[in-house]
């Protein structure tokens, strides 16, 4: 089952009769596509272009291993072509690893926790042995949210995955050290903070922030980007408000 082109067909609002026509192939050739087959160059090539994300993203298989990409002496010591190549064992390790803080910042944030099903209980862990965890989702209600919905073309579904994803961090509400709130920010870039590393994710205008690029900084000495991204992060949170979810309300846990 190709998941990414599940969800971006739906995103998008395109049928796979649509998709199968502006290909110029059969719909059962889709149906095809969306059960794992991998297209043609010239219809991956299509079909990327018209939903507006890379082919990579909705086709790795068909692409060369990623790998992160260094730049010796600089904080940038990995890039990735979009999120979605970022290996599961980087998040896991970076969030085991964490010592001093840990600190999220995004709007929906769904795939930290469905890539990740222990996520709620490391983090919690990880607060035990002292480490200050924060977790900044974007505010289903707020005008950012609103914005950010109707230039990815997703309806009302940026809103629905970011209280389905908030469902999965509620236990955390209790725990010291930990904290959950809500931004009403323009959010340019989805940030992963452990310690001296991070994780920036910058936004391109109509894309799905899995489909954007993904740069892995260590903080060095004297001030540089992975600074301005710390800053920024500090910026957004001091804003933010806490999240209430008895108030509130929430998705049900799963949803997407």
């Amino acid at each position: 089952m190709n998941e990414r082109l599940h969800s971006v067909l739906a995103q998008r609002g395109v049928s796979p009769e649509s998709l199968a026509a502006l290909c110029e192939v059969d719909p059962k050739t889709v149906g095809r596509w969306l059960g794992g087959r991998v297209p043609h160059p010239r219809h991956r090539f299509r079909a990327a272009r018209h939903l507006r994300v890379e082919e990579s993203f909705l086709w790795p298989a068909s692409q060369p291993p990623s790998k992160p990409v260094s730049v010796p002496g600089s904080e940038l010591i990995g890039t990735y072509e979009d999120r979605a190549s970022v290996p599961r064992d980087t998040w896991l390790t970076l969030l085991q690893e964490a010592r001093e803080q840990i600190g999220v910042l995004v709007f929906s944030g769904t795939f930290f926790a469905q890539s990740n099903p222990q996520v709620t209980r490391m983090l919690s862990a990880r607060a035990a042995e002292g480490v200050r965890v924060r977790l900044c989702f974007g505010d289903p209600g707020g005008r950012a949210v609103a914005i950010r919905r109707n230039e990815e073309g997703i309806g009302d579904t940026l809103a629905a995955k970011i209280r389905a994803s908030l469902t999965y961090y509620r236990p955390l509400l209790p725990e010291a050290g930990c904290e959950v709130r809500l931004h009403d920010t323009t959010l340019y870039t989805s940030l992963f903070r452990y310690d001296d590393h991070m994780l920036v994710n910058p936004h391109v205008w109509g894309r799905p922030a899995s489909a954007n690029p993904l740069l892995h900084l260590k903080k060095a000495d004297g001030a540089g980007w992975f600074d301005s991204y710390a800053q920024s992060f500090e910026a957004v949170w001091a804003t933010a408000r806490p999240w209430t979810p008895d108030q509130e309300g929430t998705a049900a846990r799963g949803q997407d």
